[in-house]
C-alpha cells in the first residue's frame, strides 16, 4: 500500500516537473476554435442602437471563429441583470455590455468580471472599474462643443432653452448635460427654462415638449439628448404651430433615411452630431484579446463630428449606409458587380436572340426550298 501511495506521488511529482519545464505547450486557449460573445443591449428602442448591434453583427461576419449572441433588455434594468447573469452561467468568451443605467448594472457587470469574464462596455459606464474596455465618444465634450455653437452661432443675444434629457442615470446623459451647460456659461443671456426626461425616446419627447411648449410662451430653442428626441420636440412644435420660431438640436448623426443628418438637410434640425456606435471596433478589441492574445487600453475614445447646415451633405455622403463608411464602399462594389452581371445577360441574350434569328432563316429557307420542289412535282 505504501509503495502504491508513493507511486502515485512520483507520477504527480513527473507531471508538474514537465508542466514546469514548459513540455506542454498547447494550452486550452490555442486550441479553442470557436468563441462565443453575448451582447447585452439596453434597448433596441433607439435607431442608434438598432444601428450598434447592426455593426456588431457585420463586424463579427469577417470572424468565423466568432458567435454573438444578442439580448434587449428593453429599457429594463432587473431584464438586463438577468440577461448578463444568463451570458455567464452559459460561459461566454466575452461580454459586451451598453448598461441601461449605471449604478444598478454595477454589480451585474462586476460580478461577471470577477468570473474571469472579460467585459467590454459600449456608449455608457457603470460605477467603479470593473470592466476590461470602455468605448464610446467624449460626450462632455460633445455636449460642450453643442452649448458652444449655441452660444456663438445660434443664440448670439441670448434666449430661452428647453432641454430633454434621456433616461435618469444614463452616464452619457449625465455626462452630455454638464457638458451642454458648460458650452452655454460663456453667454450669460441663455437661460434653461425647462427640462424633463424623455427616456430617449421619440414618442415621449413630443409629449414632453408639448408641457414645455403649454408652459413656455417663449421658447427659442429646443436641445434634446439625442435625434429622435429632437425630433419629437419638432413635432410637437409643429403641431402648435410654432416650429418656425423654435430651432432644434440632438446628437446621434445617424446616416439613415430618418437620422438626424437627413434632419439636418431637411431644415428639421439646426445641428447635431455624429455619435460612433463603437460596434465594429468592439469586434475588433474582442478579436484582438481572444485571438491575439493582446492587452486592452482600458479607454477607448472614438471621435464625434459635428453636422451643421454647412456639413450635412458631406457627412451624409461619408457616413451614408454605414458609421464607418465600409457599406458604402460594399455598396458601390455591389453596383459594379450588378452592373457587370447586367451586361453579361444582355450579351447571353443578344446571342440567343442571334441564333434564334439565324434558326428561323434557316427554316424559312427549307421552307421556300420545299415549296420549289413541290411547284416543279406539280409541273411535271
Amino acid at each position: 500500500m505504501k509503495k502504491r501511495a508513493i507511486s502515485i506521488l512520483l507520477t504527480a511529482a513527473m507531471a508538474a516537473s514537465a508542466l514546469a519545464v514548459g513540455t506542454v505547450t498547447v494550452s486550452a486557449e490555442e486550441e479553442k476554435e470557436k468563441f462565443v460573445i453575448g451582447m447585452s443591449q439596453c434597448n433596441l428602442g433607439e435607431p442608434w442602437r438598432v444601428a450598434m448591434n447592426d455593426q456588431i453583427e457585420r463586424a463579427a461576419e469577417k470572424y468565423p471563429e466568432f458567435e454573438v449572441i444578442f439580448a434587449d433588455a428593453a429599457q429594463d434594468n432587473s431584464k438586463q441583470i438577468a440577461d448578463i447573469e444568463n451570458f455567464v452561467q452559459m460561459g461566454v468568451d466575452l461580454l459586451l455590455v451598453s448598461p441601461n443605467e449605471a449604478t444598478h448594472l454595477t454589480n451585474a457587470v462586476s460580478a461577471a468580471y470577477d468570473a474571469g469574464i472579460p467585459v467590454i462596455l459600449l456608449d455608457r459606464k457603470i460605477d467603479g472599474d470593473k470592466y476590461t474596455q470602455f468605448i464610446g465618444a467624449d460626450n462632455v465634450e460633445m455636449g460642450r462643443v453643442a452649448g458652444e455653437y449655441v452660444a456663438d452661432v445660434l443664440l448670439p443675444d441670448g434666449g430661452k432653452v428647453c432641454e430633454i434629457k434621456g433616461l435618469e442615470g444614463t452616464s452619457g446623459g449625465i455626462d452630455r448635460d454638464k457638458g451642454f451647460r458648460e458650452g452655454i456659461a460663456k453667454n450669460e443671456n441663455i437661460e434653461i427654462v425647462a427640462e424633463n426626461n424623455a427616456d430617449w425616446l421619440r414618442e415621449k419627447a413630443i409629449t414632453v415638449a408639448e408641457e414645455m411648449l403649454q408652459t413656455n410662451d417663449e421658447i427659442d430653442l429646443f436641445i434634446a439628448l439625442n435625434d429622435p428626441m429632437a425630433e419629437g420636440a419638432y413635432i410637437a412644435a409643429k403641431n402648435a404651430g410654432r416650429e418656425g420660431d423654435i430651432m432644434f438640436i440632438g446628437f446621434d448623426g445617424l446616416a439613415t433615411p430618418d437620422g438626424g443628418i437627413r434632419s439636418v438637410i431637411d431644415g428639421r434640425l439646426s445641428m447635431t452630431q455624429v455619435y460612433p456606435t463603437g460596434g465594429a471596433e468592439a469586434i475588433e478589441s474582442a478579436y484582438q484579446l481572444l485571438v491575439e492574445g493582446k492587452e486592452l487600453d482600458k479607454t477607448l475614445t472614438l471621435e464625434s463630428e459635428v453636422v451643421t447646415p454647412d456639413t450635412a451633405e458631406e457627412l451624409l455622403a461619408k457616413y451614408s449606409g454605414s458609421e464607418d463608411g465600409e457599406a458604402a464602399e460594399e455598396t458601390t462594389e455591389d453596383a459594379a458587380a450588378e452592373e457587370e452581371a447586367t451586361e453579361e445577360t444582355a450579351a447571353e441574350e443578344e446571342t440567343a436572340d442571334d441564333a434564334a434569328a439565324e434558326e428561323e432563316a434557316t427554316d424559312d429557307a427549307a421552307t421556300e426550298e420545299a415549296a420549289e420542289d413541290t411547284e416543279k412535282a406539280a409541273e411535271e
